[in-house]
């Protein structure tokens, strides 16, 4: 098997706050073209580690090479590179999505067709809306149509689908695949375990700064069972979300 290409790799990570350790020694690769996702509870480190990745953030010590560059030495590059959720979208609500797009195009520098990024995330229909007007689900999808501005080659999702209806999570991971088939290496952080089994092709879970297992969904799924694991309920060949969902149809709606 041909080995995989490490397109961020990260070693002996270590963050402190004053006297506090919020990151202990964490070491990983996330390898080209996949999705993969930082798991654990609030306050495990996930966004801090992703913050010093994305360059946003200083390091206490180790190494973190990003497409072969240095966060210590090659910011800028690095920067040029990924795509990270802009936040600021709700400090300019009576802007509609194409003028933030181009404002936000102007900051990174770069040319952008507004209605070509709006047709990635399936908000053409809402060109001329304002964002403070947008569902949930809609203001989601243009927070990651932000991170595809600059055709990053890597991009840094922070707990996309919180707070979303079934219908709309399920719309965003078709939207999150879909980016990653064109091409585009997904790092994401999720606290729900359904969403990290369907969409990620190996999972780190974060447990107080450090990293207690890492491996693909299935390969630990399996090694819990094979310890002699059993679920108390028989597991049923769908759950009721799919059932929701097959009633209530997919399609994009406006919710």
């Amino acid at each position: 098997m041909e080995r995989k290409k490490a397109i961020i790799s990260v070693r002996d990570l270590v963050k402190n706050y004053d006297d506090f350790a919020a990151v202990k020694g964490i070491t990983f690769d996330v390898y080209e073209n996949e999705i993969f996702g930082l798991l654990g509870p609030n306050g495990a480190g996930k966004t801090t580690t992703l913050e010093i990745i994305e360059t946003l953030r200083e390091k206490t010590s180790g190494e973190i090479m990003v497409n072969g560059f240095s966060v210590d030495k090659d910011a800028q590059q690095i920067k040029q590179i990924i795509g990270v959720q802009l936040q600021a979208a709700g400090y300019y609500p009576n802007l509609n999505l194409v003028e933030l797009l181009e404002l936000f195009g102007g900051l990174y520098g770069v040319d952008i067709k507004p209605m070509e990024m709006l047709e990635k995330v399936n908000l053409q229909d809402k060109a001329k809306a304002k964002y403070k007007a947008l569902s949930g689900g809609q203001k989601q999808r243009f927070s990651i149509a932000t991170t595809l501005l600059n055709n990053p080659k890597i991009i840094f999702l922070d707990e996309p689908t919180t707070g979303l209806d079934p219908q709309a999570r399920r719309n965003l991971w078709d939207l999150i695949i879909g980016i990653r088939n064109n091409g585009t290496t997904v790092v994401i952080t999720t606290h729900y375990m359904d969403e990290a089994e369907q969409l990620c092709d190996r999972v780190a879970f974060v447990e107080n700064g450090k990293i207690i297992a890492l491996d693909s969904p299935d390969n630990l799924i399996d090694k819990l069972v094979n310890s002699g694991f059993e679920r108390k309920k028989e597991v049923k060949k769908a759950n009721l979300e799919d059932v929701f969902i097959n009633l209530t149809g997919q399609e994009w709606r406006e919710g």
